[in-house]
C-alpha cells in the first residue's frame, strides 16, 4: 500500500534505493547487472584471488550483496559475511590492547555478536581455523568464500599505517597458503588499484618469493572491472523494479530518462552509458515526486520531475558538506570546485590529482567529495585525475533546495553520523557531531548518553587527549551504571585504567581495573591489563600470578602469553620467556620483539638477539621498557657505550615511561655502574 504525507509525497519505501546500496534482501529489485553478477560469481569460486574494481558509485558493494551472493548455493559454498577493514562502534577503544585495527575490523564484520575484546588478539588464519568445517553432500569440504569490501580504506592513512597494512595482507596470504579451498574477493575503488598491486601478487601466490621471475606471472590475480551501465541494462534497471508496484512507464518514457542520463556522463566513460548512482537518485526522486494515484509514468512526468533530480541532489550534497565542514558557508566550496574543475566557459575539465590545489579545502574534504560522488576519481590519465560527476552541478536551480541539516537530526542520527565520520578518520567532524548528539538528548535517555560519551572518549583517545578521554569514559560509565547495564561499565573502566597507566599512575590503574573485574569477572582481557598495571607498579610476582590464572583458564590466550613472556624476560627467566613468546608468535609488536631479543641474549644467542633488537628499535623510539630491555641486550653483548646511551633514553622516555622499579636499574646502567 502506498501512503502519502502532508506534502503529497510518498512515505513508504519505493522500488529504488536512491543513494543507498542494494543489500542482499534487495536482490529482487536489483537489475541490469546479471551478466556481471554471474561472471564475478564464477571468478570468485574458481580463482584464489579476484579483484573487483571500479570508480566510486559504480555499484561494487551492491553487485556483491544483491547480485553475486544470492547466486551462491548454501549447500555447495561456505560464505562469510561481507568484510570491511574499518568499523564504527561506541565500544571504548582505549580498553583494547595493542592490535591491528584492520584485522579487528574484518573479524568484527565476520562475527558481529562477538565483543571486540574476544577478537582483538585473534589473527585472520586463527579465526578461520576456529570455524567448523562445512561439508557438501559427498562429505567433501566446501570452498570458503570471503569478500573484503572498500579495500581502499587500507590506504587512506598512507605510511602511518604501513605496518598494520603489511601485517593485514600477510595474514590473508597465510590463510590462503594454509587452506587450498579458500577463495578471496577484494573490492576496491579504481583510483586505488595501484596501491593494491604490491599485495595482490603476494595474495594470489603466497610462495612467489621462491619462484624465478619467469614463473612469477602465474601468481597474478584475476581482475574484473565494473563499468557504467549500457543503455539496455540501464533500461532494465529502470523498468524491472516497477513490476508489482501498480506503476509502469509509458511508451518511450523510460527511454527518455535513460537518454537524458547518457548526456551527463563523465569523460572517462566509453560510449553511451549511465552512472548507476545517478540513475538510482533520479529514479527514487521521480518515484517520490509523483502523485500517489499515478499508475503510468509519462514522458512529461520524466521531463517535469526527473530532469531536475540530479541538480537538486548535488545541490543538496554541496550544502550538506558545507554544513559539515564550512559552518554552512558553501561559497568557499563552490568557488573551489568552479575554479578547479571547470573552464572559463563553464565546461567540466579533468584535473590531474597531483595538480589539484588543496588550499583551504584539505584532503579530507576531497576524499569526502569522492565518497559522496561529487568528484569522480579516474586513473585513465596515468597519474589519476578528478572531475565533477555532473556537468550542471554548479549551476543555480530555480527553487530553494534544502540540505538535510544536522540540526534536524535527532541524537541517535547524530551519533550514527559521528560513528561514520570516526570510521573514516575524520576526527573533527566526528567530535562536532558527537557534541550535537549530546545537545539533542532527552534527559532520561541514559543509555544513549553513555554511548555518545564513549564515542567522544574514543575521539579524544585518537587525539591523544588522555584527560579528555578519561573524562568522557567516566561519564559514560556512570550513565551505564545508573541505567543498570553493568556489563558495559567493565570495558569503560578498563579503558580508564589503561589511560591512567599511560599517564604514569599504576596505582590508579590497578584500582580501576580491579573495579572492572568486579563487573565483568569472566573478561580475561581485563585481567591481563591488570597484570600490566601491577608490573608497572613494581609488583612483577603479583602480575605473574594474575597471568597464570588467565592462562590456566585459556592456555592459548595470545595477549596473556605475550605479557607473561615480556615480564619473564625482564626478570631474567629466559627459558620460560622464550616458551611463552614462541607460543604467541609470530611476534609483531616492538616490545615483544625486544623482550624476545633479551631472552635470547640471556641464553647467549647474541647474534640473533642483536638483529631482533635493531628491528624493534626501528619501530619504536620513545618506549621506556623497550629501550631499557634493548640496553640490557647491548650490555650482555659487551657494548657498554650503546647500553649506557639506550638506558639514558629509557629514563626520559614517555610513551610509556619506564616503571619505577626498572628506572633504578636503568639509572645504574646509565652511569656505567651496571
Amino acid at each position: 500500500m502506498v501512503t502519502s504525507g502532508t506534502n503529497g509525497q510518498q512515505e513508504t519505501p519505493g522500488p529504488y534505493p536512491g543513494s543507498c546500496v542494494f543489500r542482499t534482501e534487495d536482490r529482487y529489485r536489483f537489475f541490469g547487472r546479471a551478466e556481471e553478477s554471474h561472471e564475478v560469481r564464477k571468478l570468485w569460486q574458481a580463482q584464489r584471488v579476484t579483484v573487483l574494481y571500479g570508480p566510486s558509485g559504480i555499484g561494487k558493494t551492491s553487485l556483491i550483496q544483491a547480485g553475486v551472493m544470492p547466486l551462491l548455493s548454501p549447500s555447495a559454498t561456505d560464505v562469510l559475511p561481507l568484510g570491511r577493514v574499518s568499523y564504527a562502534s561506541t565500544f571504548p577503544r582505549a580498553a583494547l590492547p595493542s592490535h591491528n585495527p584492520f584485522v579487528l575490523a574484518l573479524l568484527m564484520s565476520w562475527s558481529p555478536p562477538a565483543p571486540p575484546t574476544r577478537l582483538v588478539g585473534t589473527t585472520i588464519p586463527a579465526f578461520l581455523r576456529s570455524r567448523p568445517v562445512r561439508r557438501d553432500v559427498y562429505g567433501d569440504p566446501m570452498p570458503t568464500l570471503m569478500a573484503v569490501d572498500q579495500v581502499e580504506e587500507l590506504f587512506t592513512a598512507g605510511r602511518r599505517h604501513q605496518l598494520y597494512r603489511d601485517w593485514f595482507f600477510g595474514q590473508l596470504a597465510e590463510a590462503l597458503r594454509a587452506n587450498p579451498d579458500l577463495r578471496l574477493l577484494l573490492s576496491i575503488r579504481a583510483d586505488r588499484l595501484t596501491d593494491l598491486l604490491p599485495y595482490e601478487r603476494q595474495l594470489a601466490d603466497p610462495d612467489r618469493k621462491a619462484q624465478s621471475p619467469e614463473t612469477q606471472s602465474a601468481g597474478e590475480p584475476e581482475r574484473f572491472p565494473l563499468e557504467a551501465l549500457t543503455v539496455a541494462r540501464a533500461l532494465e534497471a529502470v523498468t524491472r523494479p516497477l513490476r508489482g508496484t501498480g506503476r509502469a512507464f509509458a511508451t518511450d518514457a523510460a527511454e527518455q530518462l535513460v537518454d537524458d542520463l547518457t548526456k551527463v556522463r563523465a569523460r572517462s566513460q566509453k560510449g553511451r552509458s549511465v552512472e548507476p548512482a545517478q540513475l538510482q537518485v533520479v529514479c527514487e526522486a521521480l518515484w517520490h515526486s509523483l502523485p500517489p494515484d499515478t499508475t503510468e509514468i509519462s514522458k512529461s512526468d520524466v521531463l517535469q520531475y526527473a530532469d531536475r533530480a540530479l541538480s537538486e541532489h548535488y545541490e543538496r550534497e554541496i550544502r550538506q558538506i558545507a554544513s559539515e565542514r564550512f559552518n554552512g558557508d558553501d561559497r568557499t566550496l563552490r568557488t573551489w570546485l568552479r575554479l578547479t574543475f571547470t573552464t572559463r566557459a563553464g565546461d567540466r575539465q579533468a584535473v590531474r590529482q597531483g595538480a589539484t590545489r588543496m588550499a583551504g579545502i584539505g584532503r579530507n574534504v576531497v576524499a569526502l567529495l569522492v565518497k559522496r560522488r561529487l568528484l569522480l576519481a579516474d586513473q585513465s590519465m596515468g597519474k589519476g585525475s578528478y572531475e565533477l560527476a555532473y556537468d550542471r552541478m554548479l549551476r543555480p536551480v530555480d527553487r530553494d533546495i534544502q540540505p538535510t541539516p544536522q540540526g534536524r537530526l535527532g541524537a541517535e542520527e547524530c551519533l550514527r553520523e559521528a560513528e561514520a565520520a570516526l570510521c573514516e578518520g575524520d576526527l573533527l567532524l566526528a567530535a562536532r557531531l558527537g557534541e550535537k548528539a549530546l545537545t539533542r538528548l532527552e534527559e532520561h535517555d541514559l543509555l544513549l548518553r553513555a554511548r555518545v560519551e564513549s564515542l567522544l572518549g574514543n575521539i579524544a583517545h585518537e587525539h591523544e587527549d588522555l584527560e579528555g578521554a578519561i573524562s568522557h569514559y567516566s561519564t559514560a560509565a556512570k550513565s551505564f551504571e545508573t541505567a543498570g547495564v553493568v556489563a558495559a561499565v567493565g570495558p569503560l573502566l578498563t579503558a580508564i585504567g589503561r589511560l591512567q597507566l599511560a599517564q604514569g599512575h599504576p596505582a590508579r590503574a590497578v584500582r580501576d581495573l580491579q573495579a572492572a573485574m568486579v563487573r565483568v569477572p569472566a573478561d580475561l582481557t581485563i585481567q591481563t591489563e591488570l597484570a600490566w598495571a601491577l608490573w608497572h607498579g613494581g609488583h612483577p610476582d603479583a602480575a605473574l600470578g594474575v597471568l597464570n590464572g588467565v592462562l590456566d583458564r585459556e592456555g592459548n590466550n595470545t595477549d596473556a602469553l605475550l605479557t607473561r613472556g615480556q615480564i619473564l624476560a625482564g626478570m631474567g627467566r629466559a627459558d620460560a620467556a622464550l616458551r611463552d613468546l614462541g607460543r604467541a608468535g609470530p611476534l609483531r609488536w616492538p616490545f615483544a620483539k625486544v623482550a624476545h631479543a633479551l631472552a635470547l641474549a640471556q641464553t647467549n644467542s647474541l647474534k640473533e638477539a642483536q638483529q631482533e633488537m635493531v628491528e624493534a628499535l626501528a619501530q619504536s623510539a620513545d618506549h621506556g621498557p623497550l629501550l631499557f630491555y634493548a640496553a640490557r641486550v647491548e650490555q650482555l653483548s659487551g657494548k657498554t657505550t650503546s647500553a649506557v646511551d639506550l638506558a639514558a633514553k629509557a629514563i626520559t622516555a614517555k610513551a610509556p615511561a619506564l616503571p619505577e622499579h626498572l628506572a633504578k636499574d636503568a639509572k645504574r646502567l646509565a652511569v656505567g655502574a651496571g
